[in-house]
């Protein structure tokens, strides 16, 4: 006889649910990966007809899940069955990619074994799991679901008649009262039994349900979530194993009734009926069987599923017409924009400032390297100083997290995925101000610790030549990414070109802003060169990025740090142009008075030029710092500058490729070892008896 196919449960996500995700994850979950618990439903299979052929298509035997799913006292619509869950969200999609998926499954069927065995409650039989990543910041949502279904040896085979329309086997009295019967019990019906009388009961009450009943009058009955005329729902699985789990005896040969109706016929029922028997000898009923359910993806390959919710982001958009007197109208503004956008900084000139530069700071060709929150923030005060050269580069697309934040950003550049942030930073500089010279690039920097697969070695390469080309045509660098290890290929040619370098760093509620020494010159007090970036660390840039939360893919930081630091930094940059010395100016030392600002006292008409300041948001407190440059430092020393100017983007891809290399390249892994054997050659003396702390 053949053997009976089931037809799998698929997912069905109402839009809702991931709405209600991020709202778990931000205020619930946060950076927990705990399992909770989840509810789901599904009613009765349905079909639709086709228009040309007036055949009945099956539609999907789905179980769905929306936003109420998380609430304790789930309730499903009327005429569908509830099913329980487990779900489990992973902080990162490496996490989510390493889950042990086989551990996971199999913890859930056996929960659903001993359940069966230890209560013998069918609330467990159409459980399921869901795991999930949830990329908030690109809305979109990694998923996969897992509906364990225990695998029968030997295989359930349908009798000779095969599967049959309901109505041939029960008359259609009885199965109105069948269908009354359903409606008006107290709580849903997922599995029941029916008896010859037409009577049902729930499956847990066999027993005394069937004790006078012969087995030729016995009938197993479930909602059935299939419209396939020859293949039961997923439900019949867990419901067989079952029967054979607790009634052995009475179930080699089970009559079973797949209910697909939701209201009485008067002509046509679509419940199907069938005969089911064991195709060989039983195994051991008490083992718990092997299980299968992991859900395919739409290839039909074992795999998660991926919801993108971007494109619903994108309201109906209407094109802007401007008539020719617009036009006209709008280039008047922008004559009147060229005359009145440096008022305030002439202004200045009458009374306070009359020695103040502005042709060289508006001369100042500007690179900003990173268009988010910081760069937006730079570029907007590089505008108000009068700089009119401005470059962007960035990586990244414009997100629906960004335009409350990151100023030169609306919500429409969120739509169809983001426009490029780098390009589209420019083009909102010059709608600001059109007479801007401002152009975005979208580049990705290559990185310490970020090995380039072979394939990718050419793309790197030219990635690395357009960095060192758009830093040779510029008069200033910011270094204003997200990670430490982004900053280090820029801070070496900037070096090597004789730039000048401005770094600003967030915390949550403190700033870094700091000028990178130049290369040959001795501009603290004491004679020595100040240092870069990388000077006061004796680690290696290397990898950061990888296997990230959520808090630690943003930069979280309190909402006003973002524009101080940034200003400062622009500040900082306005300063040391207006420095006699520019450049090589020497940085004021720390114990200085503030007030002592003038030029005569070591600054610049603006006032001083610090080396570094760092501010402290929690205490309103800025502190002024002078850091000497290191000699085995991994982005300005001499040995690293030199080999750089010497093997080019060969010495590049071994510093991304091998994570000893600047360690060994600059001396730092000795230094590690000095400290080694430095702390091997103390003799401590030890004290007999408890020390007493």
């Amino acid at each position: 006889m053949p053997i009976v196919q089931f037809a799998p449960f698929s997912s069905l996500i109402q839009p809702s649910f991931w709405h209600e995700l991020t709202s778990l994850k931000v205020d619930v979950l946060r950076l927990s990966d705990e399992a909770l618990p989840i509810s789901g439903s599904y009613s009765v299979g349905r079909s639709v007809t086709d228009r040309e052929s007036g055949k009945e298509i099956a539609l999907g035997c789905n179980l769905s899940v929306g936003s109420e799913s998380f609430d304790k006292g789930y309730k499903v619509t009327a005429g569908s069955v509830p099913a329980s869950g487990t779900f489990k969200n992973y902080n990162t999609i490496e996490e989510f990619k390493a889950a042990d998926k086989t551990a996971l499954f199999n913890q859930e069927a056996v929960k659903i074994w001993d359940h069966i065995l230890a209560t013998r409650d069918t609330a467990l039989l159409n459980h399921f799991l869901l795991i999930t990543y949830a990329d908030l910041k690109k809305y979109k949502y990694y998923y996969w679901f897992a509906f364990p279904a225990f695998v029968s040896k030997p295989a359930w085979e349908i009798a000779e008649e095969g599967w049959k329309d309901a109505i041939d086997e029960f008359s259609a009295e009885d199965l109105s009262s069948i269908q009354e019967q359903i409606r008006s019990h107290p709580s849903p019906l997922p599995f029941f039994l029916v008896r010859n009388d037409a009577k049902i009961s729930p499956v847990e009450d066999y027993s005394t349900f069937f004790e006078s009943t012969p087995p030729s009058s016995r009938t197993i009955a479930f909602i059935d979530p299939s419209a396939n005329p020859t293949n039961p729902g997923w439900p019949l699985r867990n419901l067989l194993a079952y029967l054979r789990a607790l009634y052995p005896e009475t179930t080699s040969t089970v009559r079973v009734l797949c209910w697909r109706d939701t209201e009485t016929h008067s002509s046509s029922w679509r419940s199907r009926f069938g005969v089911l028997e064991m195709g060989g000898v039983p195994s051991d009923e008490k083992v718990r069987p092997s299980a299968v359910g992991w859900e395919k993806n739409p290839q039909g390959k074992l795999g998660p599923r991926v919801a993108d919710l971007a494109p619903m982001m994108d309201p109906t958009r209407h094109a802007i017409v401007l008539s020719v007197r617009k036009h006209r109208r709008l280039n008047y503004l922008r004559r009147l924009a060229n005359q009145a956008v440096d008022l305030n900084l002439k202004l200045m000139r009458w009374r306070i400032l009359p020695s103040l530069d502005l042709e060289k700071i508006s001369t100042t060709k500007c690179l900003l390297l990173g268009a988010g929150t910081l760069g937006c923030y730079v570029a907007r005060t590089l505008m108000g100083w009068g700089v009119r050269t401005i470059t962007l580069a960035d990586s990244a697309h414009v997100s629906f997290s960004n335009p409350v934040r990151q100023p030169l950003f609306e919500f429409e550049d969120c739509l169809d995925g983001g426009k490029p942030k780098a390009q589209c930073a420019a083009a909102r500089l010059k709608k600001i101000y059109p007479g801007i010279n401002a152009s975005g690039h979208m580049l990705s920097i290559p990185m310490p610790g970020h090995p380039v697969p072979s394939a990718s070695v050419a793309q790197t390469k030219a990635e690395v030549e357009k960095l060192e080309a758009l830093i040779a045509e510029h008069d200033v660098v910011f270094l204003l990414m997200d990670s430490r290890e982004s900053r280090w290929l820029p801070t070496v040619i900037a070096a090597a070109k004789g730039k000048i370098v401005i770094n600003a760093a967030l915390g949550f509620d403190t700033f870094l802003v700091m000028r990178h020494g130049p290369r040959g010159s001795s501009v603290r007090p004491n004679g020595a060169r100040l240092g870069c970036y990388y000077c006061n660390d004796i680690v290696a840039p290397s990898d950061s990025l990888t296997d990230r939360t959520l808090d630690q893919m943003c930069t979280v930081t309190r909402p006003g740090l973002a524009s101080i630091a940034s200003s400062t930094a622009v500040e900082l940059l306005a300063s040391l142009l207006q420095h006699p010395d520019g450049l090589h100016a020497a940085a004021p030392p720390p114990n200085q008075d503030p007030s002592s600002h003038h030029q005569d006292s070591g600054g610049s008409v603006l006032g001083l030029v610090p080396h570094q300041l760092r501010g402290y948001l929690a205490q309103f407190r800025n502190l002024h710092i002078v850091g000497a440059a290191y000699d085995r430092c991994t982005g300005c020393s001499e040995t690293v500058l030199q080999t750089y100017e010497k093997e080019g983007f060969e010495m590049m891809l071994k510093a991304f490729n091998d994570p000893k290399y600047l360690p060994t390249l600059t001396g730092l892994d000795k230094l590690y070892d000095e400290g080694e054997a430095a702390l091997e050659s103390v003799d401590w003396d030890e004290e007999d008896g408890d020390a007493d702390f």
